[in-house]
């Protein structure tokens, strides 16, 4: 059965071109980056070249503002404790309800050690409230950290904007950048942004390899101790296979950015679809203020995980929420803060394509998920009359 892959919010493909650039470092190329000898130094030229990829892709003003990590969670992890470091007096910090666990847990780790943390609202729509931003930071906001875009609805926050604010009081501003990264372009010459962080396997490189941007001139304490690579900003021995590979997918996003077009005609095209010939359907999220590859659609009366299974016997991967917390019985903390109806935020999916994604998919989802809807609601014990007693009694069910 050929696999029909709308899950790239979670994972993407590698890129056959990002592989062959990745070969040679698995066989030939092998020396350490760090080593006195020529047999190594060639592969230190060769990072010298990703890591200037990766800054272009950043649109950063030096390749030395570039830190490659392992994932997004380490960077995520290693910027919020590197800005706290970087202002021990003052201890608040500003994100938002719906961020990625990674941020999140750590959030709730630091409040037991003292912090106090502020977690931003989001509207029905998934879009923050700049007037509860700006009247949340004080002078004593060591850290605000949210993210650029949503990984379960999309949504894009006014990070710019974000940053103006914030710097007014000065905190260190920290985007988690993972989901944006290869679909809208980056800018940080001009940015308001310190820190902001990104995850090879976002697009379309491969797993186990990330990077942290560092606006030169910031006061920066290392997560990791040990040698001096990375300058001495990230211990430990690079992953030189993964961060060749990053560099490739990286030059070959800049490039690709031109074309994101495509993709959100084909998420606009399975989104129109799906809410034309299912009823009681609907979009989670802001209608423009959205990635142009991602969808969260709402399916009234039924559960995600069914309609995840029924596709997954046809061969086609979507989700119900960020891979990072699936297996949780849960709903999306995503669409709770939303304040989605329960009859919507059980039976919420998420389709993410990217630019292998192709008209011939499309068609094969569309064809095979109104038969799936259909028939999961005929056995579904709630009903739009049922739907009614619902409302109100949310908290209580979910």
């Amino acid at each position: 059965m050929t696999v029909i892959y709308l899950d790239n919010n979670a994972t993407t493909k590698v890129d056959p071109a990002v592989l062959e650039a990745m070969l040679p470092y698995l066989t030939e190329l092998y020396g350490n980056p760090s080593s006195m000898h020529s047999f190594g130094g060639q592969v230190g030229k060769a990072l010298k070249e990703a890591r200037e990829q990766v800054a272009t892709l950043f649109g950063a003003e030096e390749a030395s503002e570039i830190v490659f990590t392992s994932c997004g969670t380490e960077g995520n992890n290693t910027a919020i404790r590197a800005a706290l470091a970087a202002q021990p007096d003052r201890r608040h910090i500003i994100t938002t309800q719906v961020e990625h666990p990674c941020v999140l847990n750590v959030c709730k780790q630091l409040e037991k050690q003292g912090y106090r943390v502020t977690y931003l609202s989001v509207d029905r729509q998934g879009m923050l409230d700049l007037m509860e931003l700006e009247a949340a930071l004080t002078g004593d906001t060591a850290l605000v950290t949210i993210m650029y875009a949503n990984n379960e609805t999309g949504v894009v926050f006014p990070i710019e904007t974000i940053g103006a604010i914030a710097k007014g009081y000065g905190a260190t501003v920290h985007v988690d950048a993972v989901q944006v990264a290869g679909k809208l372009p980056l800018n940080m010459k001009t940015s308001t942004v310190d820190m902001m962080t990104i995850s090879g396997h976002k697009l379309h490189a491969p797993k186990g390899v990330g990077a942290l941007y560092i606006r030169k001139g910031f006061r920066f304490r290392p997560l990791l101790l040990g040698g001096h690579q990375e300058r001495g900003r990230r211990a430990g021995t690079e992953n030189v296979p993964g961060i060749i590979g990053l560099g490739k997918a990286a030059e070959i996003a800049s490039f690709e950015l031109k074309y994101t077009g495509r993709e959100q005609r084909l998420r606009d095209r399975l989104e129109q679809t799906i809410l034309t010939t299912i009823p009681n359907t609907e979009v989670n999220g802001h209608p423009k203020n959205r990635l142009p590859n991602t969808t969260n659609i709402g399916f009234k009366y039924i559960e995600g995980e069914a309609i995840l299974l029924m596709l997954n016997k046809h061969g086609i991967c979507a989700s119900s929420g960020s891979a990072c917390t699936s297996g949780s019985l849960e709903p999306s903390h995503v669409l709770r803060a939303m304040g989605l109806p329960y009859t919507i935020l059980h039976g919420s999916i998420r389709f993410s394509l990217s630019r292998f994604t192709t008209d011939a998919e499309i068609d094969r989802v569309l064809d095979v998920l109104p038969g799936i809807v259909e028939n999961l609601r005929a056995i579904s014990p709630f009903n739009s009359d049922e739907a009614d007693w619902l409302q109100g009694r949310e908290e209580v069910l979910v």
